[in-house]
């Protein structure tokens, strides 16, 4: 069925992006892994949005990234079941050594999810 939609309205627009976004949109249709709705990350980041004006380092667009990969970090190693300051201790003692340009595929040693991490990171928090 056709329907007709004022071009230029925000009606549209909200068509126009769900058509162009398709495959991206549905791929939780493909992927069981993946949840419907990201309610939950945005849940987990909820209290850093609210405070991010207060903090000056988040007022450019380098400090407003520098945050958002340290929150990555920090909630990825929370959803692994991983000791927060232990795996920070750990990563930013050993990373500075490690050349990941020759050889990126190291990095994945470091993740939270890695089998490689030393036993004290995984004492649950």
């Amino acid at each position: 069925e056709t329907v007709n939609v004022l071009q230029g309205s925000k009606l549209a627009e909200a068509i126009t992006y769900s058509v162009n976004q398709k495959a991206s949109l549905s791929a939780f249709l493909e992927d069981g892994r993946i949840e419907l709705s990201n309610n939950r990350a945005e849940n987990k980041i909820r209290p850093f949005v609210i405070g991010r004006k207060g903090w000056l380092f988040s007022d450019t667009t380098k400090g407003a990234k520098a945050s958002a990969i340290v929150y990555s970090i920090v909630e990825t190693a929370k959803a692994n079941k991983i000791n927060v300051y232990m795996f920070l201790f750990y990563i930013f003692s050993k990373l500075p050594g490690i050349d990941f340009k020759a050889n990126p595929s190291l990095l994945e040693d470091f993740m939270p999810w890695s089998q490689k991490l030393p036993d004290y990171c995984r004492n649950n928090q």
